[in-house]
């Protein structure tokens, strides 16, 4: 055995099934069959992760799961998605009640209650947790991480949700482990990552072993055929990504004649304040051709929000400074066709919410985040659109280069999701 391999034997193990095995006709008879399958192995290993794509059913697979794991369940979810949580279950028949407090725990039953609840909330009150948008472990701060991961470390049955996993992210990956007791983030860094001058990043030689040892506890599907099961129904009409290039004067960097690269983090600040007045202005043309359509229009920065609000009445900026039931108030509006036009940051409305009532988005700017963008997109472009969805980029010349940067994270991501799918059949996990 090499030293590679020995090491790997002594940090890692399959996961166990600790759950226990059910009859999938419990399981709501609106859920398909790959649905059924997912929920049955999930309950059946106890702490496992699901990571499937956006409109693939999620909430409803998450619902039953916990209505089936233990007499009283809680789902942890961004508050935005709590109300749509809520109203999903009530269309097969739970209850599920929204709580900010352990008196609010009236007694068995499935709960809802957003991440920053947690805290309020005693873990020793439920069977079992899932945590939805399980991004939130590698998006929060240290403390929030440590504390959901340490919150939860005692009950028995725990998920994890999410449409993308970062499977080359090490902070997605190890916080996930760790948060299902599979195995402590520092084992697994260990095991699959180096550190360098940029940071951890995936060993060349330990792709193949971390998928297999993550397929044991990790389920990924992009649509029914990766489980073996039709498509029909499954089929989106298209998905129209178009550039949108601003002729934008970016002043030069000293020393220089022109302005040709973006630089860092100080250089993409720089370049993006200089273009926002272009940007803005194409936004707005591109809504005033199309006036009856609802559109989402996604910023990073504060005065690209503001500028927009300004120049489009009647849009709605959802922005950091509103309280949480404000923002949600407002992302539920525009998911109910009570407003038209929706403006707001990735970081605040790009998960779990579904908006395929409208075809058209627009990205006043990019950053560098593949998950940002692929989530953003996703509130639309996923089952149940009806119709090709558009989505500008409106970027200068200049930030080309941010986009050219979002889609080689994109084709890693996919290298490494392919793999996961792969295994499905190769492991056989979902019957064992």
């Amino acid at each position: 055995m090499t030293a590679y391999s020995d090491l790997l034997a002594r940090r890692t193990s399959a996961a166990g099934s600790e759950g226990r095995d059910i009859d999938p006709s419990v399981i709501h008879e609106s859920l398909k069959p790959f649905q059924r399958r997912i929920v049955t192995w999930a309950i059946k290993g106890a702490r496992r992760a699901i990571w499937a794509d956006t409109g693939l059913g999620k909430t409803r697979m998450q619902l039953e799961w916990a209505r089936i794991s233990a007499p009283t369940s809680l789902i942890a979810a961004p508050l935005a998605v709590c109300e749509q949580t809520v109203e999903e279950a009530a269309k097969i028949g739970i209850t599920a009640r929204y709580i900010r407090s352990d008196a609010e725990v009236t007694g068995p039953g499935v709960y809802v209650t957003n991440h920053e609840m947690v805290p309020k909330i005693s873990a020793s009150l439920f069977g079992a947790v899932a945590l939805d948008e399980a991004s939130i472990l590698k998006q929060s701060d240290g403390k929030t991480r440590t504390m959901l991961i340490g919150h939860f470390a005692d009950v028995p049955y725990r998920t994890t949700w999410t449409a993308t996993p970062g499977p080359n992210d090490p902070e997605e990956l190890t916080n996930q482990s760790e948060f299902l007791g599979q195995m402590k983030r520092t084992n697994m860094l260990a095991a699959y990552f180096v550190h360098d001058q940029d940071g951890w990043r995936l060993k060349g030689h330990a792709m193949t072993p971390m998928v297999r040892w993550m397929s044991t506890w990790a389920l990924a599907i992009r649509k029914p055929s990766d489980m073996g099961d039709s498509d029909d129904g499954y089929i989106l009409p298209g998905l129209d990504i178009i550039p949108e290039i601003v002729d934008s004067h970016i002043a030069a960097a000293e020393g220089e004649l022109f302005a040709a690269t973006i630089g860092g983090v100080t250089g993409r600040s720089q370049v993006r304040r200089q273009t926002l007045a272009d940007r803005v202005a194409r936004a707005v043309e591109l809504i005033q051709a199309e006036p009856d359509e609802p559109w989402m229009l996604w910023c990073g920065l504060n005065d690209e929000a503001n500028a927009l609000a300004k120049a489009l009445p009647g849009a709605v900026n959802i922005h950091g400074a509103l309280s949480p039931e404000e923002k949600a108030k407002g992302l539920h509006d525009f998911a109910h066709g009570k407003t038209q036009i929706l403006i707001s940051k990735p970081s605040i409305a790009s998960m779990g919410l579904n908006w395929q009532h409208c075809a058209r988005t627009a990205f006043v700017g990019l950053s560098d985040s593949y998950e940002q963008y692929y989530q953003c997109i996703r509130r639309f472009y996923r089952f149940g659109q009806n119709r090709v969805v558009h989505a500008h980029v409106i970027l200068s010349a200049l930030e080309q280069q941010i986009a050219q940067n979002v889609l080689r994270k994109e084709r890693q991501a996919n290298r490494v999701m392919d793999s996961m799918i792969a295994h499905i059949n190769e492991t056989e996990r979902l019957t064992a």
